[in-house]
C-alpha cells in the first residue's frame, strides 16, 4: 500500500527540514492496527520537536504530527471501518498510520471527525491539569488565552466551579470570543491590569513563559500556584516556589491502557459541549500553506490536514 508522509531527517525550522515523501507501507505488525487518515491538526506540540527541542527522545528520520482521526483499514475485525484516533504510535502527518490496538481511541458517533482530530493534545492536557490543580472556588488566570488549550482550560475551569477566569491574550481578535465564554479578557500589553489580576490570582495556567510569566510571578501571592505547560515565547523565567511544571508526556508512560481509554470517555462529552473554534483545511501537499496559516498573528481557525483530497 502506498503512503505519503511529511518527514524530517534533521532538526531545524519546520519550513526548512520537512519534506513530503512517498513510500510503500511495511507489513502490519502483530498487536497493531492500520488507519487511513481523515484529518490531522497543526499544533505547537507538532512543530517544537522538529526544531530539535526534544532531540534526545526523537530518533530520526521521523514523521511529524501527534494527533488526528482516521478509519481502520487493517487490524482486529471488530474495529474494521471504525473511526479511531491512532495515538502514541507513528507520526500522524501521513496518509496511513499504524498504532497499538489498545491505545487506539474509538470515536463515538456523536463526535464530528474534524472535532475528533483535535481530541488528544489540548483536551487531555487541560483535563489532567485541572485534576492536578483543581480550580473550584478559585480565581484563575490564563496566558496565551486565545490558544486551543487555554480556551478549554477556561471553559472547563468555570464548569468545575472556578470563582472567575481571566485570560491574557496577545491579539485583540480573541477578546470578544473569550468574553462570550465567560473569560474576562486582558490584553498582554496592559501590564497594569495583569499586575492587578496577578495580585489576587490563585491558579495560573501559563503557556508562554518569558516576560509575561515574570510579570505575573512578581505579584502572585505566596499561596498561588503557577502551572507552566509551555514556553510559546521561547524564553525562560526566574524560578519561584509557586511554579509547577506540567508536561503531558510525564503522565503517559505510567498510565495503563484502561486509564488511557478512560481519559477519553471523560473528554468526549466535555469536548462536544465546548467551543473549540473553526478549522481551516489543507491538503498534505499544501503543508507550507498550513504552517503559514498556523503562524498568522491573531489566527482564530485551526489549520488542519484533510487527507481525502491527497
Amino acid at each position: 500500500m502506498n503512503n505519503l508522509a511529511l518527514i524530517y531527517r534533521r532538526f531545524g525550522e519546520p519550513e526548512s527540514v520537512l519534506q513530503a515523501e512517498a513510500f510503500r507501507c511495511d507489513r502490519l505488525n502483530p498487536g497493531q492496527l492500520r488507519v487511513k487518515m481523515l484529518y490531522s491538526p497543526v499544533n505547537a506540540s507538532d512543530l517544537i520537536p522538529i526544531t530539535g527541542a526534544y532531540r534526545h527522545r526523537t530518533p530520526l528520520p521521523a514523521v511529524a504530527g501527534y494527533e488526528g482521526v482516521g478509519v481502520v483499514i487493517d487490524g482486529p475485525t471488530e474495529l474494521m471501518g471504525k473511526r479511531v484516533l491512532p495515538l502514541r504510535g507513528q507520526g500522524t502527518w501521513q496518509q496511513v498510520v499504524d498504532c497499538p490496538v489498545d491505545l487506539a481511541i474509538v470515536v463515538p458517533d456523536f463526535i464530528d471527525s474534524v472535532l475528533a482530530a483535535r481530541a488528544y493534545i489540548n483536551p487531555l492536557a487541560a483535563q489532567l491539569m485541572l485534576k492536578l490543580y483543581p480550580p473550584q472556588g478559585k480565581r484563575v488566570l490564563l496566558t496565551a488565552a486565545g490558544s486551543d488549550c487555554a480556551v478549554l482550560l477556561g471553559q472547563w475551569a468555570l464548569s468545575a466551579g472556578a470563582e472567575a477566569v481571566y485570560g491574557i491574550h496577545r491579539s485583540a481578535v480573541h477578546a470578544g470570543r473569550l468574553k462570550a465564554l465567560g473569560i474576562t479578557p486582558i490584553s498582554q500589553h496592559d501590564t497594569a491590569a495583569i499586575r492587578a489580576i496577578a495580585n489576587d490570582a490563585e491558579i495560573i495556567y501559563d503557556a508562554t513563559g518569558g516576560e509575561v510569566a515574570e510579570l505575573i510571578l512578581e505579584r502572585l501571592p505566596e499561596t498561588g500556584v503557577f502551572v507552566c505547560y509551555g514556553l510559546l515565547s521561547g524564553q525562560m523565567f526566574r524560578q519561584q516556589k509557586q511554579v509547577r511544571w506540567f508536561h503531558i508526556r510525564n503522565y503517559l508512560d505510567a498510565m495503563s491502557a484502561d486509564a488511557w481509554q478512560g481519559q477519553f470517555r471523560e473528554i468526549w462529552p466535555k469536548l462536544q459541549a465546548s467551543s473549540v473554534g473553526d478549522a481551516t483545511l489543507f491538503s498534505l501537499t499544501a503543508w507550507r500553506s498550513a504552517l503559514a496559516c498556523y503562524r498568522e498573528a491573531g489566527r482564530i481557525a485551526k489549520p488542519m490536514f484533510r487527507f481525502s483530497d491527497d
